[in-house]
């Protein structure tokens, strides 16, 4: 797996590490510096100069025009991003649909809670999910209309909800450590970052699909009351059990697998003619590396690697003790081959992990000081 990001491989280490770059370190002289000083201010005043003399007065600058997924200028691009995954054909095909079996009374809670959920969501969206259709020789309208079969308006729909959502536990748990790491003042234990890599990635998923329609004013104010909602309950949750919390996410996320999957097979079997041959938003290609021809079905097959990725780590998280121990992904994770087809470490499987990458990060702290000279 090629990584942006958290990742499995001893190449990436140095970087979460955050060596220096390769060679020694000039030292300069206070007359080089007040050199260098001046040459960049010259300069700096020049280009505003320029800038000045050549942009229209009143006109818009196409630095700041918008489109409406995001603020950020179409002609303004970059990877404005955390660390994130980037897969290639074999390991998104490796993605299994599993589901952890509840072994005690707060598992089969958090399980209830996103089954309700799920309940709750396809009765006000009017989806029924059957593996074979009452007829089969009915239509592919006579499919979407007895509620069968989304198209591609309500599989969009589906979609944003879902993704709008899903990007608040991550960002809840990453606030609530980063103040107690603040009021307790000691160290995390490689904890926020990983949350916060969640609540980007699913935020990513929701910036790509947002490119392919403009939700309507209703949508949004559903979105709006949801998502108020739920952070704040997951706020006040995480702050008694936070164990729970990640089981419900690893839950939610075995949902998510589940949900894309049915989508690509749909999507695979001719069942939405829509999005047959899309070309994959530029936004995808950016975030996943994806090449310049890639069709929305590449981004969809991402988004359930990502998926597959949270699953595994929050329920690896609800194995562990939040308050105290290390987070076992916090150097790397695993390679999609271990994340998409098994659903969790147990905890000693977390403890020999963070013990192995730590023996990787000392080796490779021995390499760095060696390639440069012991400094």
């Amino acid at each position: 797996m090629r990584y942006v990001g958290t990742v499995s491989t001893l190449s990436y280490l140095p970087r979460r590490i955050g060596f220096m770059p390769a060679g020694r370190r000039t030292l300069l002289t206070s007359s080089d510096k007040e050199t260098l000083n001046s040459s960049a201010v010259e300069k700096h005043a020049a280009e505003r100069r320029n800038i000045a003399s050549t942009s229209p007065a009143k006109e818009t600058s196409e630095l700041t025009k918008q489109s409406a997924a995001t603020t950020i200028p179409t002609m303004v691009r970059g990877d404005w991003v955390l660390f994130h995954p980037v897969y290639n054909k074999d390991e998104v095909k490796a993605v299994k649909v599993l589901h952890r079996k509840r072994l005690n009374f707060s598992d089969s809670v958090a399980y209830g809670l996103v089954k309700l959920a799920r309940v709750l969501f396809d009765k006000i969206s009017g989806y029924k999910h059957m593996k074979t259709p009452p007829d089969p020789n009915m239509s592919l309208y006579e499919l979407r209309k007895a509620g069968y079969l989304l198209d591609d308006k309500g599989w969009l729909s589906r979609i944003l909800f879902l993704e709008s959502i899903a990007g608040v536990p991550g960002m809840v748990a990453a606030t609530l450590r980063h103040l107690t790491s603040l009021r307790l003042m000691r160290r995390d234990g490689g904890w926020i970052h990983t949350c916060l890599e969640e609540a980007e990635n699913e935020r990513m998923h929701l910036m790509t699909f947002m490119s392919l329609r403009k939700p309507s004013i209703f949508f949004r104010a559903l979105v709006l009351g949801a998502q108020g909602v739920f952070y704040n309950l997951f706020f006040l949750s995480y702050l008694v059990s936070p164990r729970i919390c990640h089981r419900f996410v690893g839950y939610l996320e075995e949902e998510a697998v589940y949900t894309y999957t049915h989508c690509i097979a749909d999507l695979e079997a001719g069942r939405i003619p829509e999005w047959s041959d899309m070309p994959a938003p530029q936004i995808a290609i950016d975030y996943w590396r994806l090449p310049k021809n890639a069709k929305l079905l590449d981004v969809i097959y991402a988004v359930r690697s990502d998926e597959s990725t949270h699953r595994f780590v929050n329920h690896s998280f609800a194995n562990l003790d939040q308050r105290s121990d290390v987070n076992p992904f916090a150097l790397r994770e695993p390679d999609m081959h271990v994340k998409g087809s098994r659903v969790e470490f147990k905890r000693q499987e977390s403890e020999e992990y963070a013990k192995v990458s730590h023996e990787m990060m000392e080796e490779h702290l021995e390499s760095a000081k060696k390639t440069n000279g012991g400094l």
